[in-house]
């Protein structure tokens, strides 16, 4: 569990989709343990790339957790300096009401609440339901001149949530959903180090997955790598949740299989599993999944994907919730998988 401080360092930092720039910092400084080949694509991708030990043709495998946080925008300076919201993500707003934020303003952090009115002035049918993202508002305690000097509409709102620690190396807070995938990408790194591996990994935190994995989408067509391994959340099972949409915290890595995932990928992580005698789960897609995956599988003329991840509670919400040993177990497949990975068994993968 070596990057547990990096991973609460992460969840805590801010950066929604297409201002990603404070996170990328906190990644660059975690990957530079591991390598000092590091760049940023024309999007805002952030690569590193591990070299193989190999003289000879070495396979090039992605791995890909995506950075970004659901976020808001501001829409409106409302009369009395009230901030209106619009979606850069994808938010229950049911959750939002009575949390903490931070808005990004044209030269600083500012803090703020959403509030809503009190039950005791609603009329009868307001108390029959949630409130709409569009009756909402930001409170910054500000006169009104004062925020129309310091805040602009587009400017960026994410939610303000220190780390909970909960037992058995659980942890709670906001952006679980996907910076635990960046600490799997770490923890992999970290257990690669035992093994003589042949593949180049080219290890990335992708930008704006949660509005359409734009990041995923550079950088597979820039990288074009022969294997692209997607690394995101799922969900964990939960009151008056679905069985069959749901997977267990603490009982390891899901490793999809379905259109989306080259049967090939999803045979050699099953077997990577199972050789590190690690517990996973299966995740059935039955179609393109929401994920970098979705893009990989279609970037150039096709790069074999596969999808793993770990299993998360309340995910788009302020307290998403997860193991840190799903996050060890996850890194250690995904190591195990690239120091078994050959140019021939690439090549195998071509034949469908």
């Amino acid at each position: 569990m070596k990057h547990v401080d990096t991973l609460i360092r992460l969840l805590e930092e801010h950066g929604g989709p297409g201002f990603e720039e404070e996170v990328a910092k906190i990644v660059e400084s975690a990957m530079r343990t591991y390598t000092s080949k590091i760049e940023r694509d024309t999007l805002g991708n952030l690569i590193a790339t591990v070299e193989g030990q190999s003289s000879g043709r070495r396979p090039r495998v992605l791995l890909s957790a995506h950075m970004d946080e659901i976020a808001l925008m501001v829409s409106l300076i409302d009369k009395g300096g009230f901030l209106r919201v619009a979606q850069t993500g994808g938010f229950d707003p049911r959750t939002l009401v009575g949390q903490e934020v931070v808005v990004h303003g044209k030269n600083k952090r500012w803090h703020g609440i959403i509030g809503s009115k009190p039950p005791h002035l609603q009329a009868p049918d307001e108390q029959k339901k949630a409130a709409p993202l569009e009756d909402l508002f930001i409170d910054l305690a500000m006169p009104e001149e004062r925020v129309r000097s310091e805040i602009r509409v587009g400017d960026r709102v994410t939610l303000h949530r220190s780390v909970m620690p909960l037992l058995h190396h659980h942890y709670s807070g906001k952006s679980l959903d996907n910076r635990t995938s960046v600490a799997v990408i770490l923890e992999c790194l970290e257990a690669l180090k035992k093994y003589h591996h042949q593949a180049d990994v080219i290890a990335v935190a992708s930008v704006q997955e949660e509005v359409g994995v734009r990041g995923a989408t550079t950088v597979g067509y820039g990288q074009a790598p022969d294997v692209a391994i997607a690394i995101d959340v799922t969900f964990a099972d939960m009151p008056g949740q679905a069985s069959d949409f749901s997977y267990k915290i603490g009982k390891g890595p899901a490793i999809a299989k379905g259109p989306n995932i080259h049967p090939k990928v999803f045979q050699d992580l099953s077997e990577a599993a199972k050789a590190n005698n690690i517990d996973y789960q299966l995740e059935l897609s039955q179609g393109p999944t929401g994920t970098d995956g979705r893009a990989f599988q279609i970037t150039r003329e096709g790069i074999a994907t596969g999808l793993v991840g770990i299993a998360i509670r309340y995910m788009h919400t302020s307290v998403e919730t997860g193991s840190y040993q799903d996050i060890v177990d996850c890194g250690k497949v995904l190591a195990e998988y690239i120091a078994q990975l050959t140019w021939e068994r690439v090549e195998d993968y071509s034949c469908y």
